[in-house]
């Protein structure tokens, strides 16, 4: 990981920087140990005070993902050295479940972004659209992953319903569990894991069609479609919990933002952005 350091962070150690973005003990211990580690071009150690505009230099574990290359292009809303923000097309795998398999986002994206390792921080139903965070190195995917977890990522997802009025803002917090009748399908129920799902706002588009734009604290399993449909608007073209004979599903993840672990750039990416 290479990156230059911000105001933020003026005056701390390196430590004090990762222990702040919670990197694992592990992690840290390796770090500590490391004779890699640079500073303006100068051996450092993790002790080193560090003040903003220093260019650090920080080792990663050589490891790589296991992904074959699709030799298909993934689009690219946004990238830097540690991280990438991707567009997932309808009908398309987040990644697969068989390594023989060569044809989801992961494969287009290995194919494309100059790492060897790339392993999605979230993930997209099959037949949803948009955009996707993407992590280029281990430490960056334990530090996103936790970010994710305290809910420091906002994610925007538009979805139009059928509605004859708009719908008005509120949080659904049901939790989510398995539907034991029907495997590839979820439920709410007192037994499942937190799920929160907030309506932000809501138009009309045309008569009887209402979009709406959600954000999520959790990332369950068909999370806005679960809770949609329980609360009387599933999303159109949704055969699991609509009556939708089609695979249309009306859903997408429109907008990404957070702030950037190591730079504190604030990172905003949506649909509208052009690439």
């Amino acid at each position: 990981m290479k990156f230059q350091i911000p105001e933020n962070y003026n005056a701390l150690t390196l430590r004090e920087i990762f222990q702040q973005l919670q990197l694992p003990k592990k992690d840290l211990h390796n770090l500590n140990m490391s004779k890699e580690i640079k500073v303006n071009d100068k051996n450092a150690k993790l002790t080193s005070q560090v003040h903003a505009g220093d260019h650090v230099y920080i080792p990663t574990p050589d490891e790589k993902s296991n992904y074959l290359p699709s030799y298909r292009f993934a689009q690219i809303y946004y990238e830097d050295n540690d991280l990438a923000i991707v567009m997932k097309p309808k009908g398309v795998k987040t990644h697969p479940n068989d390594l023989k398999e060569s044809n989801t986002l992961m494969n287009h994206v290995i194919y494309t972004i100059k790492s060897d390792y790339v392993e999605p921080i979230h993930r997209l139903d099959q037949e949803t659209v948009g955009l996707l965070i993407v992590a280029k190195n281990p430490l960056m995917k334990k530090i996103l992953d936790r970010m994710l977890e305290e809910n420091k990522i906002d994610r925007i997802y538009k979805a139009n319903v059928h509605s004859l009025l708009p719908i008005k803002p509120q949080t659904i917090d049901a939790p989510i569990g398995k539907d034991k009748f029907h495997s590839n399908k979820r439920r709410v129920s007192t037994t499942g894991q937190s799920a929160i799902t907030h309506i932000l706002t809501s138009r009309m588009v045309k008569e009887n069609v209402c979009e709406v734009d959600l954000k999520l604290d959790t990332g369950r399993t068909h999370q806005i479609r679960v809770h949609l449909a329980e609360i009387g608007h599933p999303v159109i073209g949704d055969p699991l919990y609509g009556d939708s004979t089609l695979r249309q599903l009306q859903l997408n993840s429109y907008k990404i933002e957070f702030i950037h672990p190591l730079t504190q750039e604030k990172i905003s990416v949506s649909l509208d952005d052009e690439i």
